[in-house]
């Protein structure tokens, strides 16, 4: 295993195989000094001191996360709710101290709490109610999510100022994140190596019955095992919260899983009974690095979910590989070869530094390249609207000689903030933002304004920063002209439905606030029945046909985008353009298609093309040093079939 003390079962003779033996007993090590010494010799921007600070504050949730998964598998358990139980944790710290009053400290008290009465209840309906813990702990992620949006209205929630600086630097260098990832680190190896519970995980982990045979009260045990887990989830999201100056409800959504991949890739095992909190740290690290160095490089965000699930498989197939070539464990606990591990890590650490070094002079006076480079990070690129953005923005980009790297955030505020602080460390000409959250995006565009790296913000604007200019179409008024579209078709009377898109995003809200005001204007217009379904047109399709069986008279739907429209008119069938009209959000090529074809009645189109477009070339100037406007403005439009051919895009 990656942390555990090992000896071969067979002798291997010489400085050879010492070495093989060391690479292979110690595998999640040896793949992150791979890591690192191949990315530096890749990229000239990987190894610089604030990048690889970078890589720190990006590995810290993970981490935190992570080291409180360590007990659950430890003692052969799982738990897939620590991403939503952070969120909720977080949440009501926010929910508490900034809109009810309540003491910061008192209010932090009650966020960790929320942590700990989580995974008490995850605990109980596992040693008493007998739950599997993998469903036991899928059925928390579910209520912890929803909890999270119901306390919240699927609004982010101003983090108090004071629990804030959780987010950021000491002495103007040294991230605080990494701080609380160190200490929560140390606190679970002590929990592991020196106290009771933690005895307690390996012997529940190695063999449950012979633990409860000896004495063990293994219930008791569990209980405080998942308590410990929803602690350390709760530190995580007030530390996510703090970096994004707010309470994001759908924060950590699949961090779960990357903590558990952190967990495996450390060493432990899945069937219980090994694992060591430093294993875990080394986990979190090779995805931090791999994703920064990903990023660094230039490869498609498709591609480095391949690569990162890739790595993921190779990293654990050494493990496995090294277990076959002889290696028994010496401790799968605490206590035993402190030693030889302390050595062992003192070694990497010397290797590395030598190898790196070497290697960084294949990037000397590297760096003069004559096009200009920017960075342009999306919301997502699971959305026809903003991957019609990033073909506008590589047009541009190709036509002036810019040298662009486009990211996809996957609608996680927490990852383009990463991004945008990797984009920032590259020394990039100008970054170029879609914020998946306005105020989630104000710290990150913050570090770029005082690199002096100028910042374009395209579909949604950032809070609490400086933009060069923001270029943008209004989706309030957008939505006011989609009600206004879908009231006078239906000549002012008759009853709709609203589909929403993803609670807790900009897009969604302001979306929804446009719908509500223009349907001021039409007091005949009666909305039976309003549902999220995510901009997604599977989600669209579902909820559309779960509505329709209250409100089969609807005469009228409105979407916050085309996908959903798209899932809407798949439910409606004939009905859709005929007894039903459809109005939907973007203009996106499938969405006009139906508009020629008659199902979709009409779409408010934002031309996402020319927001890419416009936004390179605003990028351009601002790094040429001349003006741009504060505000560019992009007309939306209502195509229908009368017009529908002669609309670009």
């Amino acid at each position: 295993m990656a942390t555990d003390t090992l000896k071969s079962t067979t002798g291997a003779g010489g400085a050879t195989g010492g070495l093989r033996r060391l690479l292979l007993d110690n595998g999640a090590l040896t793949a992150l000094i791979a890591l690192v010494i191949a990315l530096s010799a890749l990229s000239g921007d990987f190894l610089t001191t604030d990048n690889l600070l970078n890589i720190g504050v990006q590995a810290a949730v993970t981490a935190i996360l992570a080291f409180g998964v360590t007990f659950v598998i430890v003692s052969a358990g799982i738990d897939l709710s620590v991403g939503s139980v952070a969120a909720l944790s977080a949440t009501v710290l926010a929910w508490s101290a900034a809109q009810h009053g309540v003491p910061v400290a008192v209010a932090v008290v009650l966020g960790l709490g929320t942590g700990v009465v989580a995974g008490l209840v995850n605990g109980f309906l596992i040693a008493y109610g007998k739950l599997p813990p993998f469903i036991a702990t899928l059925a928390m992620l579910s209520v912890g999510r929803g909890l999270a949006l119901v306390i919240s209205q699927g609004s982010p929630i101003a983090f108090p100022g004071s629990v804030s600086h959780l987010g950021d630097t000491l002495g103007g260098w040294l991230p605080v994140p990494v701080l609380v990832m160190v200490v929560m680190g140390i606190v679970a190896a002590v929990v592991l190596g020196r106290t009771y519970i933690g005895r307690s995980m390996y012997a529940i982990g190695g063999n449950e019955e012979a633990a409860r045979l000896s004495g063990l009260r293994v219930p008791k045990q569990k209980l405080a095992i998942y308590a410990l887990s929803g602690l350390f989830a709760a530190v995580a999201g007030v530390v996510l919260a703090s970096r994004l100056s707010s309470a994001q409800p759908q924060a950590a959504d699949g961090y779960e899983l990357d903590a558990i991949a952190a967990v495996v890739i450390g060493g432990a095992s899945l069937a219980g009974g090994t694992g060591k909190a430093s294993g875990t740290l080394i986990g979190a690290l090779i995805l931090a690095v791999l994703r920064n160095g990903l990023n660094l490089l230039s490869v498609s965000a498709f591609w480095q979910q391949v690569v990162i699930g890739v790595v993921i498989a190779l990293a654990v197939l050494l493990d496995t590989v090294r277990r076959r070539a002889g290696a028994s464990p010496v401790a799968n606990g605490p206590g035993g070869g402190k030693g030889k591990q302390a050595a062992t890590y003192a070694l990497a650490a010397v290797v590395t530094v030598a190898v790196v070094g070497a290697t960084s002079f294949l990037h000397t006076g590297s760096s003069s390249s004559t096009a200009p480079r920017m960075g342009l990070s999306l919301s997502t690129l699971n959305n026809p609207f903003f991957v019609q953005i990033r073909a506008g923005a590589q047009a541009e980009a190709k036509k002036l000689g810019v040298d662009l790297t486009v990211t996809d955030a996957q609608n996680d505020a927490s990852q383009q903030a990463n991004q945008l602080q990797n984009f920032t460390s590259s020394g990039l000409g100008a970054i170029i933002v879609n914020p998946v959250d306005s105020d989630a995006a104000g710290n990150s565009v913050k570090a770029a304004d005082k690199a002096g790296i100028p910042v374009v913000a395209v579909d949604r604007g950032v809070n609490k920063a400086d933009v060069n200019t923001l270029v943008a179409s209004d989706n309030v008024a957008g939505g006011e002209l989609a009600a206004r579209t879908i009231a006078e078709k239906l000549g002012g009377k008759g009853k709709i439905v609203v589909l929403q898109g993803q609670a807790g995003t900009s897009a969604a809200r302001e979306r929804a606030a446009g719908f509500a005001q223009g349907l001021k204007a039409y007091p005949g217009i009666q909305v039976l029945a309003q549902q999220p379904a995510d901009f997604d047109r599977t989600k669209g399709l579902d909820v559309m046909s779960n509505l329709l069986q209250a409100h089969p008279d609807v005469q009228g739907v409105i979407a916050a985008n085309d996908e959903m429209a798209l899932g809407a008119i798949k439910a409606l069938g004939s009905k859709a353009g005929k007894s039903v009209q459809v109005v939907g959000f973007d203009g996106t090529p499938d969405g006009l298609t139906a508009v020629k074809n008659g199902t979709l009645y009409a779409s408010v189109a934002q031309q996402p093309s020319q927001l890419g477009r416009i936004a390179v070339d605003n990028a351009l100037k601002a790094v040429q040093g001349k003006k741009v406007e504060p505000t560019v403005k992009v007309p939306v439009k209502v195509v229908t079939k009368d017009n529908v051919a002669g609309f670009t895009g």
